[in-house]
């Protein structure tokens, strides 16, 4: 296992399980079979409405609670409410979050971070963050805070690749995560020559490519499947490393196309949706 080291020191594993669209039975089989594989990062959100079975699957895991980094995220319409973390605490069934993020620049994002702001201090939470937000926005939250984001959650993959959005961001010390590191399931991109070679030189598939890319770039990566075997080979990434040339040939493949984008109507619907979260299973 790789790690990344956090503006505050923390240590974050460069890899994990993702549960986005996960269902709670799916969540909770999903994050068993990834601790059992050595994983040791797990990233879910309020808006997933699967937190209690995460919670679940890291007791039932037998792993003990301080090796397993655990992320979540808070969900716009509860940005204003004060026990919004203490919830989110209960949901996982622990006593500390070891990274939680503001989900989206949408609604009273200043008053999440704020929340998130005490609950870092309080010891509840270990490194706080954002995800989804541009440059801007990532400025804003900068010029107001009194404890600075460590890690920007975004999609990143080959096709694009936020060049100079990192840049931005390593300027100001923050890590970026990827979501859809392998391009929202694209075929096109996943048996591209390029990654088909390299699978063929290495002994591994073209997905574990592009993940071994991520990972060498900077990324931390959250694939997230309900296949233990997918899983288990999403996380087969630390016993090969590309070269400097292969690295580069990767960047080259940079098109800045973007799988989503939110809209000024979008973040409005997201201020206003409320994921069910206190009767989840």
């Amino acid at each position: 296992m790789e790690f990344a080291t956090l503006n505050n020191g923390v240590k974050m594993p460069m890899a994990g399980i993702g549960t986005f669209l996960l269902s709670p039975d799916e969540a909770e089989a999903s994050v068993l079979s990834a601790l059992e594989a050595g994983y040791r990062l797990i990233d879910t959100a309020n808006a997933y409405v699967n937190e209690k079975a995460v919670g679940r699957a890291m007791k039932k895991s037998g792993v003990p609670r301080e090796e397993i980094f655990l992320e979540t995220k808070l969900w716009p319409s509860f940005y204003e409410q004060e026990d919004a973390v203490e919830k989110t605490l209960e949901r996982l069934d622990t006593d500390y979050i070891d990274l939680l993020l503001i989900h989206q620049p949408a609604g009273n994002y200043m008053a999440g971070y704020r929340l998130m702001e005490k609950a870092y201090k309080e010891g509840k939470v270990k490194a706080i963050g954002l995800s989804n937000f541009d440059e801007e926005k990532i400025q804003e939250i900068l010029d107001n805070c009194e404890v600075k984001p460590a890690v920007l959650q975004t999609e990143v993959h080959p096709c694009s690749q936020e060049k100079e959005l990192k840049k931005f961001l390593a300027k100001e010390g923050i890590v970026i995560q990827a979501w859809y590191p392998l391009g929202h399931g694209d075929k096109a991109l996943l048996q591209d020559q390029v990654f088909t070679a390299l699978a063929e030189k290495y002994g591994k598939s073209n997905a574990q490519i592009i993940l071994r890319w991520h990972i060498q770039d900077g990324n931390i990566v959250i694939p997230g499947s309900k296949n233990p075997d997918h899983i288990k080979a999403n996380f087969d990434l630390f016993d090969f490393e590309l070269s400097e040339e292969e690295m580069k040939q990767i960047a080259a493949m940079d098109q800045k196309k973007r799988y989503y984008t939110s809209t000024p109507e979008m973040l409005k619907k997201y201020a206003e949706m409320v994921p069910p979260v206190d009767g989840q299973k």
